[in-house]
């Protein structure tokens, strides 16, 4: 088995208002050497990014709301609730 993964490269078409095409080239990075190709590749990266923040801040919110892991907390903090007295600074 190759010890590196194949890159993949999937070609799509799409239909982009000029205005928005124009503005997201008006604030490429540097690095990107105004390529607009590099400009759709960080933007879908970054939007993805974002999207899988939003998800897990949304599940921490689910568990948080959950009484049962609320209760399975608050019993891990009464166990260790002693060490806190360990002189030890807190960050």
């Amino acid at each position: 088995m190759n010890a590196h993964k194949e890159r993949r490269t999937v070609r799509r078409s799409v239909a982009l208002p000029e205005s928005l095409a124009t503005e997201a080239m008006s604030v490429a990075p540097t690095g990107s050497d105004k390529n607009f190709n590099q400009v759709v590749l960080l933007a879908l990266s970054e939007f993805v990014a974002n999207r899988k923040k939003e998800a897990f801040a949304q599940e921490m919110e689910r568990m948080a709301a959950d009484p049962a892991i609320a209760a399975e907390c608050a019993a891990v903090n009464r166990d260790f609730l002693e060490t806190e007295t360990d002189g030890l600074p807190n960050d």
